[in-house]
């Protein structure tokens, strides 16, 4: 987790461009690649599931920020069998260290997730999706609603479906954080530094889930795609 500074991130953008250079994203051959950036995973489609969080019925006590520097506009919203928000996509490259995820890429790093692999490992941000929620406070709190690490998550941005698992806590005041693995299975810049999406990104959080292990995607895929389906028929 990490308390993004829109300043600093906007200043790293303005020097790359100064400097006529692009940012520095993992190529093909220097980090594994989870599902190409074009793939639709499971079979239920983005649109079917947007259409049924067009509506919030909130269940958070407050809105949450998206960035240290914005105003406070995202509530948790609750559904049948599930949460969800709407809000931007930071990149987390926290947990092990890999090629693109570590002290010299990402000004924010840490070494630790929340949540951990079944060998007690941390968890791999360059190459499993997961996403970030907010720690437990009196705006909301997670675990009370049903979910916990390993919980299984259907990212959705630019017409796109990413399964991914609850992986790391953030600030208890900002949502939308996901792993550099989940950014870049949906298209979206993974640059941990400057990277990312300022809205646009729906997250579906299924309540009581898990996927097992918390590090197989393939598990967290099979079991979202059931569970995208459930949520369908009972919304």
């Amino acid at each position: 987790m990490r308390l993004r500074s829109l300043t600093l991130t906007a200043a790293s953008g303005a020097a790359l461009l100064a400097a006529g250079v692009l940012p520095a994203n993992a190529s093909a051959t220097s980090a594994p690649r989870t599902t190409p950036a074009s793939a639709q995973e499971g079979t239920v489609s983005a649109s079917d599931l947007l259409a049924k969080v067009t509506s919030c019925s909130q269940i958070s006590n407050g809105k949450y920020k998206t960035d240290d520097e914005t105003s406070a506009t995202v509530p948790v919203c609750g559904k049948n069998g599930a949460v969800f928000w709407k809000a931007d996509m930071d990149i987390d490259c926290d947990g092990q260290r890999t090629t693109n995820c570590n002290e010299d890429r990402d000004p924010w790093y840490q070494d630790d997730t929340a949540f951990h692999q079944s060998d007690g490992k941390p968890l791999k941000a360059e190459s499993l999706p997961y996403v970030v929620v907010p720690s437990s406070s009196s705006i909301w709190n997670y675990s009370g609603a049903g979910i916990k690490g390993g919980g299984v998550v259907a990212v959705i941005y630019n017409n796109k479906v990413e399964y991914a698992v609850v992986g790391d806590t953030g600030p208890t005041k900002i949502i939308g954080e996901a792993s550099y693995a989940t950014a870049k299975g949906l298209g979206i810049d993974s640059d941990p530094a400057t990277g990312g999406v300022d809205s646009g990104v729906t997250y579906i959080l299924f309540k009581n889930s898990k996927a097992s292990p918390i590090e197989s995607h393939s598990a967290a895929v099979t079991l979202g795609d059931q569970l995208a389906r459930q949520f369908l028929a009972n919304n």
